[in-house]
């Protein structure tokens, strides 16, 4: 199998993913090998590459969006068959024993593993995974549609529940990458007034036509203050000026797994209750959760494929803002 491992983190624009040839995967008991047939690319993904997020395993094969087919299954894998499409998030395994996944918490588990970051990924022709943590794709969506919905659908979906919006109140999305333009079809679907924050004059456009009701850039202060909001973009800054454009008792939902600093702010935009809550991983209720209200409403993405061989380019080009929605390796 052909797989784009990182064996150095390096920035992007010097391609540090390296094609190797590997032998092909044996599942080992409760595990699926899966023939991959598209994975997006993750800001994630980008900050491992470039060790902004510190890896944990050296060498690793990336990629946490995967779209494909079951080809062969491990001894005590259940649910599955050979030929089924699958799709594989970042959530691999979780102990299911401790006090977080016993109530409901998996994505706080302290043994929690990750695909990309602690065992290979999706940038690769085939993956192993375990057969309980792999998600069923509705057939509305192609494979290079489904695959942005395994990351940026489903951690966007989350992200709206930390942050409390109830339909019909004042959203505002902060960043509008491939996770924002989920989420925001998300939130217009429940009815949300939603004002979208964003330097790109692309991107603002992009809002417009998903239903924003007001778009600007950071620092302009929204028409009326939010009940809620998420930051997208990986910056302190951002999540300051989210929060003081916030009406009282509203929470400020950070979507990021690596933020650059939090810069000292007034206690007064903190003040009436108003409260900033990270938002950590996901659990598989909420992949489950968003993947079948997914095609419902339906969401729509927008897709940049490249084929494996240029996920450095693909990197490259998320990390220069030039990545319009979501790049996705093709598998060849």
């Amino acid at each position: 199998m052909l797989a784009a491992r990182l064996e150095r983190p390096a920035p992007a624009a010097t391609g540090p993913l390296v094609l190797r040839d590997l032998a092909d995967p044996i599942p080992g008991p409760g595990e699926l090998v899966i023939r991959v047939t598209a994975c997006g690319v993750c800001r994630t993904d980008l900050q491992l590459v470039e060790g902004a997020l510190p890896p944990r395993c050296l060498p690793i094969t990336p990629g946490h969006q995967a779209v494909g087919v079951v080809e062969a299954l491990g001894e005590g894998a259940t649910g599955w068959a050979r030929g089924d499409r699958a799709g594989v998030a970042w959530l691999a395994s979780t102990c299911g024993d401790c006090a977080h996944c016993r109530a409901g918490r998996e994505n706080l588990c302290v043994a929690a593993t990750f695909t990309g970051w602690d065992r290979d990924g999706g940038f690769s022709t085939r993956l192993v995974a375990r057969a309980e943590f792999v998600h069923r794709l509705s057939p509305a969506f192609a494979d290079l549609a489904a695959a942005p919905l395994l990351c940026g659908g489903v951690i966007g979906y989350r992200s709206l529940r930390v942050s409390g919006i109830q339909p019909g109140q004042r959203l505002g999305l902060y960043g509008f990458g491939a996770s924002a333009l989920c989420a925001i079809q998300v939130a217009t679907y429940w009815g949300c007034e939603v004002f979208v924050c964003t330097r790109s004059e692309r991107e603002q456009q992009r809002a417009r036509e998903l239903g924003a009701a007001w778009v600007g850039g950071y620092d302009d202060a929204p028409p009326a203050p939010l009940h809620a909001a998420v930051t997208f973009a990986p910056s302190g800054d951002v999540v300051v000026a989210a929060l003081k454009a916030l009406d009282r008792g509203g929470t400020v939902a950070v979507n990021a797994i690596h933020l650059d600093r939090v810069p000292e702010f007034s206690y007064d935009y903190l003040w009436w209750e108003r409260s900033i809550r990270s938002v950590a991983n996901f659990t598989r209720q909420d992949a489950r959760e968003f993947l079948e209200l997914a095609p419902v409403i339906p969401v729509r993405t927008t897709v940049e494929a490249h084929p494996l061989r240029d996920a450095n380019v693909a990197l490259a080009r998320l990390a220069a803002g030039q990545v319009s929605g979501a790049a996705v390796l093709v598998m060849e």
